[in-house]
């Protein structure tokens, strides 16, 4: 299996796994965004992925190109978190190949990624003054001289995505063992699921609901993970609410790709 297979059947079995509470799984779509648009988005990725498996290019310009290849359909953005942390661990092999690929970006590797960034429709903090949204984000970058890792460096403090660049993948690392400590296939990927949103405040709520929700969401999965609450009301009082962890099901994905790097087996 190349890395390109793993990185594509990790994309398919995150969102295929359920009950994911509050996210796309195969029982629960939201109303511009399906199961379909996922799917899609695996099958199109597929020549970015191989240009990242090979390196070929700069990480922000196959951050771009993959973006532009599976943004084409009316569901919006579903890989874009995912694709900032495969794409690096694609090109670097491991965890460790991944960080020495981040720290030698480029400031081009920003200013591309911030044009990636603005083809999707990602939730950013209003008060960030490096908005991708700005026209003079691009002319910003160049005149601090930041490099795309430091662009995440800069975003890290509220976002758990950029934050792996920073620390070393600690939460993929972390999903990956979970994964190899439960038996394989769907029930696997919903306990790390599961027992990372227990542990982490999701950063994609917290930039659409709040901190407050975000941190009564992982009492609520604490409480989930101690069977003192039902799993599926949990996933549908959270789809009810459109409130989705998006940025866990992210780390999951890359999570899957290394945990099957390391011989953990999903079809059983």
């Amino acid at each position: 299996m190349t890395r390109a297979d793993r990185a594509q059947l990790a994309m398919m079995l995150e969102v295929c796994a359920f009950p994911k509470p509050g996210n796309v799984d195969r029982c629960h779509d939201y109303a511009e965004t399906r199961l379909e648009h996922f799917l899609a988005s695996t099958i199109l990725s597929r020549k970015a992925l191989e240009r990242a498996e090979q390196c070929e290019g700069g990480i922000g310009d196959i951050i771009l190109d993959a973006v532009g290849r599976t943004n084409v359909h009316s569901g919006g953005n579903t890989h874009f978190g995912a694709f900032i942390l495969l794409i690096p661990l694609l090109c670097g092999g491991d965890i460790p190949g991944a960080c020495r690929i981040i720290s030698e970006t480029t400031v081009e590797d920003a200013i591309l990624f911030y044009r990636a960034f603005g083809k999707t429709r990602v939730r950013v903090l209003k008060d960030d003054e490096l908005d991708v949204n700005d026209p003079r984000a691009t002319d910003e970058l160049r005149e601090r001289r930041m490099t795309l890792y430091d662009v995440m460096l800069y975003s890290a403090k509220h976002d758990m995505v950029a934050r792996e660049w920073i620390n070393g993948f600690a939460l993929t690392r972390r999903g990956a063992d979970l994964l190899k400590s439960h038996h394989g296939g769907c029930g696997a990927v919903v306990g790390t699921f599961m027992d990372l949103l227990s542990t982490e405040p999701d950063t994609f709520i917290i930039k659409k609901h709040g901190r407050d929700v975000a941190w009564e969401v992982m009492r609520k999965a604490r409480e989930v993970r101690e069977g003192i609450r039902d799993i599926a009301r949990f996933d549908q009082e959270l789809i009810d609410k459109g409130i989705n962890p998006g940025s866990i099901a992210d780390i999951i994905i890359a999570s899957l790709y290394i945990a099957l790097g390391e011989g953990w087996q999903w079809d059983y």
